[in-house]
């Protein structure tokens, strides 16, 4: 299979780049994660293809640095862009047009922020779609997806199954199959951050319905996937790591509870991934200030 990847890299780009959505840099991640996503809906399925596709392009056409494209660094935020406008819309042409050129936009902001040496993770994502949701909401009238008002069947196994709902509401899922291939595209990659992340959406769960969320939302997992994000970002073999882990789950859990308990996000679509980036970038900002104290 090596082989087939070298004689098509623009493939293995791709593929990688949808792995890279959970900080993974494994073709075999990136394409279980492509077979969950078209499980739920062939409409994100082809967007992420699309969106993935278009931001890889636009980083070898723009001769970003040959390293970071074999690592997917451009495809993951575009990756998301594709699935949240099939999600969130009817796939008009419009939208089309947009999942292509939202994927070529999130690569050219990654490439900014890469050159600056700031860790930015997912944030190309968020501030292109709040862009573009606040936009079509406002001045299109395209109808919103069959899969946003699609009614969740209740069963028995929801308390279990909600930790690995945490992991496919990453990529919009909410489909349990899509969460259980999801965990284990991370776990074939890296087990560790798998488990780590296995844990956090667990502890997401449960605090948020310690805090009075609706407890339809935390089966499905919407309360976990960021926590579940956080985890995999501070995952490693160190007894420390599990320290940071703990601590970067928590400050992000409360970020994203207390976003959506005041609903500040609503109007340009919800919090996203959001709470994973500003709770990482808290957690960066306190280890760095910790080390340097150590120091």
């Amino acid at each position: 299979m090596n082989e087939f990847f070298k004689k098509l890299p623009f493939i293995d780009h791709v593929l990688k780049g949808i792995g890279q959505i959970m900080l993974q840099e494994n073709r075999w991640t990136g394409l279980l994660f492509l077979i969950g996503i078209f499980m739920g809906s062939w409409q994100c399925g082809v967007a992420v293809l699309l969106s993935t596709a278009a931001g890889t392009f636009t980083a070898m056409k723009l001769n970003y640095a040959k390293s970071e494209i074999n690592a997917g660094l451009y495809g993951f935020s575009a990756a998301l862009v594709g699935v949240a406008l099939s999600f969130l819309f009817e796939t008009t042409l419009l939208i089309w047009i947009l999942i292509v050129l939202g994927g070529a936009l999130a690569a050219v902001i990654q490439h900014f922020f890469i050159q600056k040496k700031i860790p930015v993770f997912t944030f190309p994502f968020i501030i292109i779609t709040w862009i573009l949701v606040f936009a079509l909401h406002h001045f299109t009238h395209i109808p919103p997806s069959v899969m946003l008002s699609s009614e969740v069947v209740p069963t028995e196994y929801d308390d279990f199954l909600a930790c690995t709902n945490g992991f496919g509401e990453v990529i919009f899922q909410g489909g349990v199959l899509s969460g259980m291939i999801f965990f284990l595209a991370v776990f074939i990659s890296s087990p560790i951050a798998a488990l780590y992340g296995l844990a956090a959406s667990i502890l997401g769960a449960g605090l948020s319905q310690l805090n009075g969320e609706p407890i339809k939302e935390i089966h499905m997992g919407l309360f976990g996937f960021n926590a579940v994000l956080s985890a995999i970002a501070f995952s490693g073999v160190k007894k420390t790591d599990g320290l940071w882990v703990l601590i970067a789950v928590l400050i992000t859990i409360a970020i994203d509870d207390l976003l959506i308990d005041n609903h500040c996000l609503d109007m340009v679509g919800g919090v996203f991934t959001f709470p994973f980036v500003a709770g990482t970038w808290i957690t960066l900002l306190i280890r760095k200030v910790f080390l340097k104290t150590k120091a």
